[in-house]
């Protein structure tokens, strides 16, 4: 059987230490990690090997010539083109189609034990035209999740999910069997993948495409962190690997060829020394590799680290769980900090300090008696992700600093092409005003125009990226939930959050930190443009009938929540012809972040006001502009699913009115009221992902008239297909006036039906377990996987889905009567609990 290693990565995560290297030849343990991936091949009889390289591929064939000396047969064939991962196999395989009739893939980047005769053996008697070897993972989001049946042939792929999408904890590890049939459906000459190509293609045709679960030691080198606990867990035996050295009398220290070590050196843990060392007097070294020809001097403490080769680390140094490149010097009594990253050819000089994190590039100098705070080429202290539900968020000139926005900036804009324009806004506060200047630093050294807003409603500016020139947008606010965060919400073309894969884009670029700055001349221009809410207001007020709602003489009370949809939306309502009692619409950015009591004691202030003036309405606006909160007109506040029911059936009525019918979306975890309406009145409802991304998604579709979700956020695509609070107040008061009807009186109209909602307890490590066993434990039942799972009892049903940034699952059932959704609510956080406990 022929195999081919996948070696063409450039290892783009692990910078700065792959800045000249290419990924395969990274160093675990001292050999570099194809080694192990070719011993592995070795060890199950698999000798007839073939390199697939792009990135420097001669530092590759050089080091591992034609295999003989690991004993296999290597021969390479060096792509000049992008052809895909499965476009790059399927050019390879065509080579030895006539004679070869299966092949093994791997990659040439991960660190593994598996038996790999096993694999095949399960793929020979199933019969299939490929296999996928899969392994259980605690996080299973940064990885394509495989669902198999019982029998283990595949039924769905999920390429990079959310956790409401993580239906398993079982993962492609990217090593495949394939039959050459497969070359059929693997055109020639053009980029094709397996995770988003070919292996969707063998499903959609029912070909045997089967999922084998491998025991034993996987992890993909993806991240500097897991590149050291990589490391570590070698030291640990918790990967059968080969180590380079002799063994120390069974004590777990390997020492190569040509090592001296003084008698009084401290040597704790497990250690690897290379050849060629030399650990001098009172030497500490504790659970750590260290490369060939490299010097501890007297008095140096290295603590779970990885050395590269030619390394100095001088007198009294100390180094704690960091990694150094190759031809380093760490001089006298200089102090590496956690987390430390230092490539090639530095110099960290005498007395000088490191912060925990700081990477430092190659042929970087740091001088004596410095301190690091920051990277040397430019660095943060954040973790691997920096996107989460709401955007970017951090504590406010702590995480989310100038340097750390400006950096952000330059990260979006270096995925821009250079010239283009992105509009920029925010809110009142004068932290959101710092950080948005940061942002837009940020993206004009990269060439990229700013068009700033200043302070303006986030729905205006997602209404003008869709009207003009701009690929996209930034706006900063503090945060509606912690007065001590600020929210960074980034959007596309089409006013829409930005797609999670463009935003790993971003993070890819912010973490490599190596992107381009343009020359004097090419600096973006700042454009501070003075006509957007005449735009919006125009566009608003052609898509609303002014003269039914002034018709209708509405009383209303309407709290601004200190927001800037003070500074239009009055205009706006100025021609309706309704008599409006204003809270709160005043511009004070000190205001706009309400805690759960100051949230509370505002909507009980706002009830009350609406039943003293015996007003027909009122509405909350969120300080963004963006969700509203609706009042009868006795006064009660509509609870989240209530107000989502009677604003898709005044959809629904005002559309069938019009002779109009389409499509209502909402979420999955929104009442059957809604489709029980639907169908008296001939519309077909679409269910969503219950992200603010998904609900968008579905707002561009054709057809769609309505988009709403249970915390005031209602979408007309009429105007635009985003969360627009304004608008939705306007498009309210128009079908109320069209129909004649209030709110109170709609309520009687909705089918009843309870809903109770709890969150269970769930840590990131065992999401994708609780997930792999909801799905097993509901296999007989009717279920709908789209966000969490959705699992139905005749009528009756419950959700289960996990928290995007929350160690929590989200728990939403709907019964004919509370103690049928109370038991629905019962029975599976109970499951949840106990499966966390095995």
């Amino acid at each position: 059987m022929k195999s081919i290693i996948m070696a063409g990565g450039f290892g783009t995560r692990l910078r700065p230490l792959t800045n000249n290297l290419p990924k395969p030849m990274v160093p675990m343990a001292n050999r570099p990690i194809i080694e192990h991936i070719i011993e592995l091949l070795k060890r199950n009889s698999v000798t007839d090997l073939t390199a697939l390289l792009y990135f420097q591929p001669e530092m590759i064939s050089n080091h591992l010539g034609d295999g003989s000396s690991l004993g296999v047969k290597l021969d390479y064939i060096t792509l000049t083109v992008d052809l895909g991962t499965a476009g790059a196999v399927g050019s390879a395989m065509r080579r030895w189609a006539e004679t070869e009739g299966t092949t093994l893939v791997i990659s040439g980047d991960v660190l593994t034990d598996f038996d790999i005769n096993k694999a095949v053996d399960f793929h020979k008697k199933k019969k299939a035209l490929a296999t996928i070897v899969l392994t259980r993972v605690e996080n299973p989001l940064p990885f394509g999740i495989v669902i198999t049946d019982k029998q283990g042939r595949i039924t769905k792929f999920l390429e990079k999910p959310g956790w409401g999408e993580v239906f398993s904890d079982t993962i492609n590890t990217g090593i495949y069997i394939l039959e050459k049939e497969v070359l059929d459906f693997i055109p020639k000459d053009r980029e094709f993948d397996f995770s988003k190509d070919l292996f969707p293609a063998l499903l959609e045709q029912k070909k045997p495409i089967y999922g084998y679960t491998a025991e034993g030691y996987w992890k993909d080198i993806g991240s500097l962190e897991e590149y050291r606990a990589a490391n570590m867990d070698i030291l640990q035996g918790k990967v059968h690997v080969t180590i380079p050295g002799d063994e120390v009398e069974g004590k777990g220290i390997w020492v190569g060829k040509g090592s001296r070590i003084d008698f009084t050196a401290r040597l704790e843990g497990r250690i690897v020394i290379g050849e060629g060392c030399k650990i001098e007097a009172d030497a500490r070294i504790s659970n750590s590799i260290i490369g060939s020809n490299t010097v501890i001097e007297e008095g140096a403490v290295i603590i779970d680290s990885v050395l590269w080769n030619n390394i100095r680390v001088a007198r009294g140094a100390s180094l704690h769980e960091n990694v150094v490149g190759n031809n380093t010097g760490i001089f006298e009594r200089a102090h590496l900090a956690e987390g430390v990253i230092v490539s090639d050819h530095c110099q960290i000089g005498r007395n000088a300090t490191l912060k925990a994190n700081v990477k430092v590039w190659p042929h970087k100098t740091v001088e004596d008696d410095a301190t690091l705070a920051s990277s040397l080429v430019w660095g943060e202290k954040w973790s691997r992700h920096i996107f989460a539900t709401y955007g970017v968020t951090g504590l406010a000139n702590i995480e989310l600093t100038p340097e750390f926005a400006a950096k952000l900036g330059a990260a979006y804009g270096a995925s821009l092409k250079k010239g283009s324009t992105v509009s920029t806004s925010r809110d009142a506060h004068k932290a959101s005003r710092m950080i948005n200047r940061a942002v837009m630093t940020g993206m004009l050294s990269t060439g990229v125009n700013v068009h700033d807003y200043g302070v303006t409603p986030l729905p205006v500016c997602r209404f003008l990226a869709r009207q003009g020139n701009e690929v996209g947008g930034v706006h900063t606010r503090r945060s509606p939930f912690d007065p001590k965060l600020i929210d960074l919400k980034f959007f596309d073309n089409r006013g829409l959050d930005l797609h999670p894969g463009y935003e790993k884009t971003i993070e890819k670029l912010f973490f490599r930190e190596d992107f381009e700055r343009v020359s004097v001349e090419e600096t973006g221009e700042m454009v501070f443009p003075i006509h957007g809410f005449e735009y919006y207001q125009n566009g608003f007020m052609s898509r609303v009938n002014a003269k039914t709602i002034s018709k209708a003489g509405f009383k209303m009370v309407l709290d601004y929540s200190y927001g800037s949809s003070s500074r239009i939306f009055p205009s706006i309502m100025g021609q309706m012809n309704c008599e409006i009692i204003a809270l709160n619409a005043n511009l004070d950015g000190t205001k706009t972040t309400r805690t759960a009591e100051e949230f509370q004691k505002a909507i009980d202030q706002l009830s009350s006001i609406v039943r003293s003036l015996k007003t027909d309405i009122g509405f909350y606006l969120d300080a963004g502009g963006e969700k509203v909160f609706l009042f009868d007109e006795t006064g009660e506040v509509l609870d989240g699913d209530t107000a989502l029911d009677v604003m898709a059936l005044l959809a629904m009525k005002s559309n069938k009115a019009q002779g109009k019918k389409g499509v209502i979306a909402v979420p999955i975890t929104a009442s059957r009221a809604i489709d029980a309406l639907a169908d008296t009145y001939g519309f077909t409802v679409k269910r969503t992902k219950t992200t603010t991304r998904g609900l968008m998604e579905a707002a561009v579709e054709e057809g769609v008239l309505f988009v709403g979700e249970q915390t005031g956020g209602f979408i007309f695509p009429e105007f635009q297909p985003n969360f627009d609070g304004m608008y939705a107040i306007v498009k309210l008061l128009e079908m109320l006036a069209q129909s004649g009807a209030r709110l109170h009186r709609l309520i009687r109209e909705i089918p009843p039906s309870i809903i109770l909602k709890d969150k269970i307890p769930c840590s990131f490590e065992n999401k994708g377990m609780v997930m792999r066993r909801l799905a097993e434990d509901s296999h007989k039942q009717k279920t709908v996987l789209l966000d969490g799972i959705k699992i139905f009892f005749g009528e009756d049903w419950i959700v289960a889905h996990p928290s995007q940034d929350m160690p929590y699952f989200h728990l939403v059932a709907e019964a004919s009567t509370e103690e049928a959704a109370l038991e629905l609510i019962t029975k599976y956080s109970e499951k949840i609990k106990s499966w966390q406990k095995l």
